[in-house]
């Protein structure tokens, strides 16, 4: 499946490749930046040193502006690229309606067909845009940040042994459960359609046999249904960013309270401190990017 879905990139396959490219440079930028901090505050505020200031500062900027630089470009680029992605899927899609037999349509149905076309051709390309872009720079951010912080302090680096597993095993939970569920609201999607599809194409009948009521209660019915099914879906989904938000709250508190104890006994620098403390908070920030960007997979996956 997807190696057919990839068949409708065509043109659009350079952009792909120059976004994650892009997202690659954007993340070692920003990993880059703590570095020069710690140096900064260790070499340059701590000792009275204003020429170490200037040259760490300054390095700081330039890294800064290019990952402005490269997060712009990444960004633009997977846009364009998604988009016209899409494009080709729809209409590669829509030249494979034209080749149905009637027995085919009738297995499929036109309400089917036209959610397919738009509704699922939507997520799947805002899935694609994720996986290009957050899905490239998350991982990476999350594994150069683990390893510059266990360089810096490996005793502090074990409290990402306890947050990682928790949010990893949630986020496996939430994917089993949440991944039936939005295939039973996608099917509601389908009948709603059909409604709709069937007052546009018998409108004028309607109108004779006075039926606008009842029409209008049986559209009304299926769009309730498919309301049911989406707050069903969401309702799991919501748990991920409480969750999220509870484990960087959580290990920001034992860094602080295990990092200051240290800095105290003298066994760590106040710039590796902080260096530490961003590296964290890279590795929490990359976590809920996945773990966002996981939850539009878990949509997409069902309309791919």
């Amino acid at each position: 499946m997807i190696k057919t879905l990839l068949g409708s990139l065509r043109e659009y396959k350079r952009g792909s490749i120059l976004t994650i490219l892009l997202s690659i440079l954007e993340a070692a930028f920003e990993i880059l930046i703590p570095l020069r901090m710690a140096d900064l505050i260790d070499q340059g505020i701590d000792l009275g040193n204003m020429a170490a200031v200037w040259k760490f500062g300054i390095a700081i900027l330039i890294f800064a502006a290019l990952q402005l630089l490269t997060g712009v470009l990444s960004a633009h680029i997977a846009a364009k690229t998604s988009v016209g992605f899409s494009a080709n899927l729809r209409q590669d899609m829509y030249d494979n309606v034209q080749t149905f037999s009637f027995s085919n349509i009738d297995k499929f149905s036109t309400a089917s067909i036209v959610t397919r076309l738009t509704t699922d051709v939507t997520n799947t390309q805002n899935s694609f845009a994720n996986i290009i872009r957050g899905m490239i720079r998350g991982p990476l951010m999350l594994i150069c940040a683990v390893i510059m912080a266990v360089s810096i302090n490996a005793q502090l680096s074990l409290i990402f042994l306890v947050a990682v597993p928790v949010l990893g095993s949630a986020l496996a939970v939430i994917a089993v459960k949440a991944y039936p569920r939005f295939q039973r609201m996608l099917d509601q999607y389908d009948s709603m359609n059909a409604s709709v599809q069937e007052d546009l194409v018998g409108i004028r009948v309607v109108k004779a046999f006075v039926r606008s009521d009842h029409e209008s209660e049986k559209f009304r019915q299926a769009a309730t249904k498919l309301q049911q099914a989406q707050k069903k879906a969401e309702r799991l989904l919501i748990v991920n960013m409480p969750l999220m938000n509870f484990v960087i709250y959580a290990c920001m508190i034992a860094v602080s309270w295990f990092g200051g104890r240290q800095i105290i006994a003298g066994s760590m620098l106040t710039g590796e401190f902080f260096s530490f403390l961003s590296y964290l908070m890279q590795t929490l920030t990359s976590l809920m990017m996945i773990s966002m960007n996981f939850v539009g997979l878990v949509m997409a996956r069902a309309s791919v």
